[in-house]
């Protein structure tokens, strides 16, 4: 299945492009979010979870080196340690808790940055039909340098109705 799913666009929101009442409130915190096209013969979800991570745009380390097809890690993981197994099912609610704990850790936004987040974020988890939340990985996970990321939150958006599963990345550097 890997192959048949296509990388069809990216965002990127970068929080040190906002201007915040105190600069140092961004944090160096962004988020990344990767759609892909899902062919219209579906698999279960995973088998969906499976085809992502064998993806090439999976292989980004998130840490300023992009997206590279023989890489060997996935944000501070290991690559070969995350299977669909290490990702729990939850709820919208969940994951937008936890994405708006995450964003107000250092107090207000900038309502330009709200409604980025609203349109490019929180929107999709209210669209998306399934919401995998990326858990259960060990210390023993965690390549050499990944604790570059004080946080890393990320969620996979099924959203079968429009024929898209979404990687979606909200961390710090």
């Amino acid at each position: 299945m890997e192959n048949q799913l296509t990388h069809e666009a990216s965002a990127f929101i970068n929080f040190r492009n906002y201007k915040f009442q105190d600069p140092r409130s961004h944090g160096y915190r962004w988020v990344d979010i990767k759609h892909l096209r899902i062919p219209a013969e579906l698999g279960e979800a995973q088998e969906l979870l499976a085809a992502l991570i064998g993806h090439e745009q999976f292989r980004d380390d998130y840490a300023g080196g992009g997206v590279l097809p023989e890489g060997s890690r996935h944000g501070p993981y290991r690559l070969s340690l995350v299977t669909p197994d290490v990702y729990e099912t939850v709820s919208r609610e969940k994951s937008t808790h936890i994405l708006w704990g995450w964003v107000n850790k250092f107090g207000d936004m900038p309502a330009r940055l709200e409604a980025d987040l609203q349109q490019e974020v929180f929107d999709r988890l209210a669209a998306a039909e399934h919401i995998y939340y990326l858990s259960g990985l060990g210390d023993e996970a965690i390549h050499d340098w990944g604790r570059v990321h004080e946080d890393f939150h990320e969620f996979v958006l099924i959203d079968r109705s429009a024929g898209r599963i979404t990687l979606l990345v909200a961390a710090d550097d």
